[in-house]
């Protein structure tokens, strides 16, 4: 068993491997994002993933297995409650969430909730329903400009958003806002996952352009995790992208924020190139979900794919022989499948180090909370008390 100074886990956000168990309780029967993806792709080049082993681990048209995958390759079950970005995340540092945060998909956010939201911002609020962020911008970003008024909506994850054009609402009015649906949405009835800043640019419609000065408001871990006992124990936990938001800056040594998946990958590959540390570099890639899951795009989600293959591929050549990568999922988001919502599905886990001594399948895990042990394994310290996952440090040779 060979020990790692550096441990990259990198989350395709929603890049899920079908035939969840529980598939049934959440409606989601059939689901299967990558193999979707698959049938709905002529020439599907992501030759990085494929030699890793991904078609090896789950079948996918047009893409052949190889007779010797160069990683280790799973699939884990979430034990938690949810589908969600955020339990997804959580349950790989070892958090277990029982109650599943609240959606408002069907209903938009209740009266009450407004009223208050109104009444403590200062503006009237418009939208309130589940909308994708540019059908809302093109309906309503005018009456904004125009009014002062502001933009709530929500989506399929259990999410408050806010608009605000950067010029006539401003940032800091934006973020003050958020800071207080955060506040009034700890009751319990209205808990949702994140309150999430929308800024955009443009002064009329067929302009509007959302910017990367985005923000998430999250809640709290419900408990220590794997990113708290690499902290007090003096290691690194570098974050990319979203990671930061998730965990509400629980456990981060360091962060990054990611304009877009191709930048979180050029980031990483610059820290594996120019940052000598020890300990774990975490990194959320959100546009696979974000921009083409939700939006049932397959085409632009198979796209997506290819070109984090081909930075992927730049990552593998810097890898030192100290490095471990991690590449995995928090969920599903099927772009064939009904609806708009994210999909429960397993999620796929390859496992890759330069002069491995074996390569090949694993058995697949009971929790996402693997990842977390792994990492803490690695460095020798402990979980959280209360925390759940096995490390399969021992299997990777």
């Amino acid at each position: 068993m060979k020990k790692f100074k550096r441990i990259f886990v990198i989350v395709m956000d929603s890049f899920g491997a079908g035939n969840a168990r529980d598939a049934k309780d959440y409606g989601d029967e059939g689901a299967d994002t990558m193999g979707h993806i698959a049938e709905k792709t002529e020439n599907w080049n992501i030759p990085n993933l494929r030699k890793l082993g991904l078609a090896n681990l789950h079948p996918l048209k047009g893409v052949d297995a190889v007779e010797s995958p160069m990683a280790y390759y799973t699939v884990m079950n979430e034990n938690s409650r949810g589908k969600d970005t955020m339990t997804g995340h959580w349950e790989m540092m070892g958090i277990k969430t029982v109650k599943p945060f609240v959606t408002f998909t069907e209903t938009g956010f209740p009266k009450e909730l407004i009223d208050e939201l109104e009444k403590r911002t200062g503006h009237k609020v418009i939208g309130n329903k589940s909308s994708s962020g540019t059908e809302i911008l093109d309906e309503l970003a005018e009456e904004e400009i125009a009014t002062g008024h502001m933009i709530v909506y929500t989506s399929a994850d259990s999410v408050l958003q806010i608009c605000g054009n950067e010029e006539t609402f401003g940032l800091d009015e934006l973020y003050r806002c958020c800071k207080i649906a955060r506040e009034i949405t700890m009751k319990d009835e209205w808990r949702v996952g994140r309150i999430i800043a929308r800024p955009y640019v443009g002064k009329k419609r067929g302009e509007f352009k959302r910017t990367s000065n985005r923000h998430d408001y999250a809640l709290k871990p419900t408990g220590k995790t794997a990113l708290d006992s690499l902290k007090e124990n003096g290691l690194s936990v570098i974050s990319v992208g979203k990671i930061r938001d998730i965990f509400d800056g629980e456990g981060i040594t360091e962060a990054f924020s990611s304009k877009s998946s191709v930048h979180g990958m050029e980031q990483t590959a610059d820290i594996i190139a120019n940052k000598d540390f020890e300990g774990l570099c975490f990194v959320n890639l959100v546009d696979f979900d974000a921009l083409w899951g939700h939006r049932r795009d397959p085409n632009g989600y198979a796209e997506e794919t290819e070109k984090f293959d081909k930075k992927l591929g730049e990552v593998l050549e810097l890898l030192g022989d100290d490095d471990l990568l991690m590449i995995t999922a928090d969920h599903g988001n099927d772009p064939t499948y009904k609806g708009t919502d994210h999909t429960r599905e397993q999620v796929p886990l390859l496992i890759y180090a330069k002069g491995l001594e074996g390569a090949g399948k694993l058995e697949e895990t009971e929790t996402f909370g693997t990842i977390g042990a792994t990492v803490c394994e690695n460095f020798g310290i402990s979980m959280p008390e209360g925390t759940i996952g096995t490390s399969i440090l021992s299997e990777i040779k």
